[in-house]
């Protein structure tokens, strides 16, 4: 028994090395070799959801080059289960967009109508979405990833915890200051739009 806790610790320690490998050079080659093991994992996890094997070989390697830009900025701790999370939110995200859209059948005629159909946005909206965008990018990045998850992608503070690696309480400062820091931001510089 004590031996399989010490190869189970041994190979924790492996993947640590490799990531913090990874953060520090930014080589594929690291990354690649630690996810190569995990693929199977995730194709199944992404054919659980997906039922479709095209579509979860695409999403293997879509998380894979999720997974280039946020280990270079995110500590992870145990790869295994933050890799679990990311990919479940990816295919939930991804599933959840694609019920979005609606399809409208080409007999309906839509095309043939002699009137040329205009969408009303509304100019202030659009103003209010731009001077938001502009803010977010101002904020500091534990306060902006936190609010997109939160806001934009609607992440519980669970989920974010789980794919930051951020501790639970910094969380919800995080979300609650750059709140706050967003709203200052918008009020100043709303008459300059």
């Amino acid at each position: 028994m004590r031996f399989i806790k010490n190869k189970l610790h041994s190979a924790e320690a492996d993947e640590a090395a490799i990531l913090r490998d990874y953060r520090h050079t930014g080589d594929l080659e690291l990354l690649g070799r630690l996810y190569q093991g995990y693929m199977p994992l995730v194709y199944g996890l992404c054919l659980k959801y997906f039922k479709d094997e095209e579509l979860s070989k695409d999403a293997v390697m879509q998380i894979f080059e999720q997974l280039i830009d946020k280990l270079r900025r995110h500590e992870v701790s145990n790869f295994k289960s933050w890799l679990y999370t990311l990919a479940r939110n990816y295919c939930l995200m991804a599933l959840r967009s694609s019920s979005k859209h609606v399809f409208v059948p080409v007999e309906d005629g839509i095309m043939e109508k002699g009137e040329i159909v205009h969408l009303n946005i509304d100019e202030s909206k659009e103003n209010a979405l731009s001077l938001m965008e502009k803010c977010m990018e101002k904020l500091p990045d534990d306060q902006r990833i936190s609010i997109d998850l939160f806001y934009l992608q609607e992440k519980c503070y669970k989920e974010i915890a789980d794919i930051t690696g951020f501790d639970m309480n910094k969380v919800k400062s995080y979300i609650q200051n750059g709140k706050r820091n967003l709203k200052i931001c918008m009020e100043k510089n709303s008459g300059n739009e």
